[in-house]
């Protein structure tokens, strides 16, 4: 939960600008269900207590124009999704600068309030393990981490080789219903 709320929270501050490509994509979805047990309506504090019992409270900034109608004992659901895509680029090509995008926020319009809030970031990451049998790669990022991703198709590692640059681009998506 701790992960989805301070994505959410990410993606609700950061800010840039969305670019297409001809992507391979995976996708995976995770769910999270809260009910809210206190609001601070001076503070905009929203703390939600999941299944586990575990709590968190989390800022609704000014982008939650529906704020005011959130009552305690609401169940929050947060759907969480996670894209990767990836475009394979040729060893000793420069890479590209990496690139941030807007969250953009689409609100609801139903009876509760509730929407949802996307991101995209791309950025060039160097193949440090790859798993054909899964399919699935392991990239080093320019930061130093090091990240695993599923390939949607086979083919697509075709020719890739440890230590190739690939461009990555992860698109994040909330959507947040209120009942």
């Amino acid at each position: 939960m701790k992960r989805l709320l301070a994505a959410l929270t990410v993606l609700v501050a950061t800010a840039a600008v969305a670019r297409a490509q001809k992507p391979v994509t995976q996708t995976d979805a995770v769910e999270v269900t809260a009910k809210i047990e206190a609001i601070d309506h001076n503070l905009r504090l929203v703390t939600l207590k999941d299944k586990d019992g575990d709590m968190e409270t989390i800022y609704a900034g000014p982008d939650v124009k529906r704020f005011d109608e959130l009552k305690v004992g609401d169940t929050v659901t947060f759907r969480y999704y996670e894209s990767v895509a990836y475009v394979i680029r040729k060893p000793g090509q420069p890479g590209s600068a990496p690139v941030d995008q807007a969250a953009k926020v689409t609100r609801g319009t139903g009876p509760k309030p509730g929407g949802t809030i996307a991101k995209q970031e791309t950025a060039t990451v160097t193949i440090k393990a790859i798993d054909p049998k899964t399919p699935a790669v392991t990239v080093l990022t320019q930061d130093g981490r090091t990240a695993s991703f599923k390939v949607d198709d086979k083919k697509n590692l075709t020719g890739v080789s440890v230590g190739d640059k690939v461009e990555i681009t992860f698109t994040t998506a909330v959507m947040i219903s209120v009942k």
